[in-house]
């Protein structure tokens, strides 16, 4: 009776029960199929696939699943290539994973989850494309990089060498329950981008490779690379691109220029560092937020974004200051930290370079170190700028500044800088291209409102002189440093002061009148009105010189002639005092200054002093109250025309001085 009920059953109907009992059928063979008696055969198929030893070394077994099989080795060993310093790929007490089956089809191998026992690992990757992961012949083939999602291990060792990377690290991995969250830690020492590495930390012990829609895995790293040390807490979602990071930072080291051959941030040469802040990472974006810490004497805050997802990494974000020290400004033109300033980070050490601060006798002044104007072509950037206060100027009364940092193809703009200096303000552009060797370098600077008596403040007369000082910077050029550039530049510098007051007693020192001297120790130095000021040089390949430099006192005319080399750091002037008023115990004779730079020197022309003095000593000779007249001034100097003084300090002479300056306003935004 069953059989003509099952007869009676639609065709569909005895098609699918025989499917079922098939499918049914094929799940107790494979529950029950003695997979270890294809441990060999397998081992032979791998070996002669990859090219290479492969072998389970005690039992196999492998469990079938509707998405894929899930294999158990006992005892693993799978060699590198004959090129590889390593001889092992892997090497492992136990390894249980999970494999696709319809990509196998396509010779794709895609593992959602690798887990390993005690493993040694050797990675190595060479300058070709060959890589020891690779599992086909031909190492090169991307294609045959199986793809990894999660990865487990209890312990064991990973070695990963790429010598055109400068990079040979081994990492020793222990796993103990009792760390919580974190139970897997590492170690890993060897050399990054060719400088020492040294880094301990913990993590999970899944570690998600390229596992799409996983929750991410927490990572603590404590690590040194060079002088620069590294702490790092938080979380990773993809390990094999670093993406999905999310993670608190301490980042300190002896400059930021350091991180350029370890991350490849074309960053400046700067005082040692201490920062902190927020990090995210998505797909090619890196960004920080609530940056803050020191550089140098300065602090620093802010935030940046540096994306890679462009033929060119570009570097944005906005930086401010709310004290700057001077020291900190001397890395970014080529001089090192001072001491001061090499010594504010604790927990940084010094850099070699601090015995350098101290300038040897006859050295130059203007920076000569060779400024790294490759890095401007790594990438682009637009960083803005701005300190609140700037303290430790020395001889430089700045009060604050600001600036607009953009690099574009190699061509690095400041522009707009602003400063404020000595109660008035400098401004303009800066422009540097380094596509071009030497860099072309143009600067094109405004100044307006300079307070005169912040100008020298060390000078005791000078503090009661009050006026205003305005001027301008025009100059363009090429070279690789400070000193070469300046040292080849043409264009144009201008200073200019009009009515105001002055110190008389400097003035009479100045033009060594000795009567005037005398009163004024008696009765105290008094101002004196300042009619007008001017000093204006043509500058050409490095040579300025003097196209006007007048200043004029209700006291005495001084006019000045002569040279200052920016090449060589010399200087040769002559200044020519002409008193307007009566006076005797005058010595009055042209001053001349020269020297360097760096140790400049001062007196009088010998020629009209001697002159005066051998007058003195003849009459002397017949009568010593005569020799009073060899110094009686009788005051033959007239106002100068200040008008007209300071219209021709503006007119720049033709040729290069002309061509230069001209060349150089172009640094400026249209």
């Amino acid at each position: 009776m069953a059989t003509n009920v099952l007869r009676n059953r639609p065709l569909w109907l005895k098609l699918l029960a025989a499917f079922v009992l098939l499918l049914a059928a094929l799940a107790a063979l494979l529950a029950f199929f003695p997979w270890d008696t294809l441990r060999e055969p397998i081992n032979r198929y791998v070996s002669e696939k990859t090219g290479r030893k492969f072998e389970i070394t005690r039992r196999l077994d492998v469990g079938i699943g509707l998405r894929g099989a899930t294999v158990k080795a006992d005892g693993i060993e799978f060699a590198n290539p004959p090129w590889a310093r390593d001889p092992y790929l892997v090497k492992a007490e136990r390894a249980e994973f999970d494999i696709r089956l319809w990509p196998l089809i396509t010779q794709k191998v895609v593992i959602p989850r690798l887990a390993l026992s005690s493993p040694t690992l050797g990675l190595q990757v060479e300058p070709d494309g060959r890589r020891t992961w690779a599992l086909g012949k031909d190492t090169s083939d991307p294609g045959t990089v199986p793809v990894i999602g999660l990865m487990q291990v209890d312990g064991g060792a990973v070695d990963f060498l790429a010598k055109h990377l400068g990079v040979d690290l081994h990492a020793d991995v222990s796993y103990d329950t009792s760390r919580g969250r974190l139970p897997l830690s590492f170690r890993i020492k060897g050399r990054y981008k060719g400088q020492p590495l040294s880094a301990e930390g913990r993590t999970g012990n899944v570690l998600q490779l390229r596992a799409a829609g996983q929750p991410p895995f927490p990572l603590e790293v404590d690590g040194a690379a060079g002088h620069t040390r590294l702490k790092a807490s938080g979380t990773v979602t993809d390990l094999a691109d670093l993406d999905g990071i999310q993670a608190r930072f301490d980042l300190k080291g002896q400059t930021l220029g350091a991180l350029f051959p370890l991350l490849g941030i074309a960053l400046p040469e700067t005082s040692p560092y201490a920062l902190s802040g927020d990090l995210r990472k998505s797909g090619k974006l890196w960004e920080v937020a609530g940056l803050k810490g020191r550089l140098g004497l300065s602090d620093i805050a802010g935030d940046m974004r540096f994306d890679k997802a462009g033929q060119v990494p570009h570097l944005a974000g906005e930086l401010r200051s709310k004290v700057m020290d001077m020291d900190d400004l001397g890395p970014l033109i080529g001089l090192p930290p001072t001491e001061r300033s090499a010594k504010a980070v604790e927990g940084v050490a010094p850099p070699p370079t601090i015995k350098q601060v101290k300038r040897a006798a006859g050295a130059k002044v203007l920076p000569t170190a060779t400024l790294d104007f490759d890095r401007l072509r790594a990438m682009n950037a637009d960083v803005k700028y701005a300190a609140e206060r700037i303290r430790n100027v020395r001889d430089v009364p700045l009060d604050h500044g600001s600036v607009q940092i953009k690099l574009n193809n190699g061509v690095l703009a400041l522009d707009p800088l602003d400063l404020g200096v000595g109660g008035g303000k400098l401004a303009g552009a800066i422009r540097i291209d380094a596509t071009q060797n030497p860099a072309d370098i143009r600067a094109s600077l405004d100044l307006r409102n300079m307070q005169l008596n912040r100008l020298v403040p060390k000078i005791e007369t000078m503090r009661s002189s009050f006026s205003r000082l305005d001027g301008r910077i025009n100059l363009s050029g090429r070279g690789n440093s400070v000193a070469s550039w300046l040292g080849g530049a043409s264009g144009d510098v201008v200073a200019l002061t009009g009515r105001g007051r002055f110190s008389n007693l400097l003035l009479e020192f100045m033009g060594l009148d000795g009567a005037e001297i005398i009163k004024f120790l008696l009765r105290g130095d008094q101002n004196v009105e300042l009619r007008c000021a001017a000093m204006a040089f043509d500058v050409d390949k490095g040579v300025m010189t003097s196209r006007s430099m007048v200043l004029d006192t209700a006291d005495t005319v001084f006019y000045a002639t002569g040279q200052a080399n920016l090449a060589t750091e010399k200087l040769d002037f002559v200044v020519r005092p002409e008193p307007k008023d009566a006076s005797i115990l005058s010595l009055r004779s042209p001053l001349v200054i020269g020297g360097s730079f760096g140790a400049p020197t001062g007196g009088v022309q010998a020629g009209p002093l001697a002159e005066r003095g051998l007058a003195a000593l003849v009459l002397g000779a017949l009568n010593p109250l005569l020799a009073l007249a060899a110094t009686i001034e009788t005051g033959p100097g007239q106002d100068a025309d200040c008008k007209g003084v300071l219209a021709e300090a503006q007119k720049p002479s033709a040729g290069a001085a002309a061509a230069g300056a001209a060349k150089a306003k172009g640094a400026k935004k249209p």
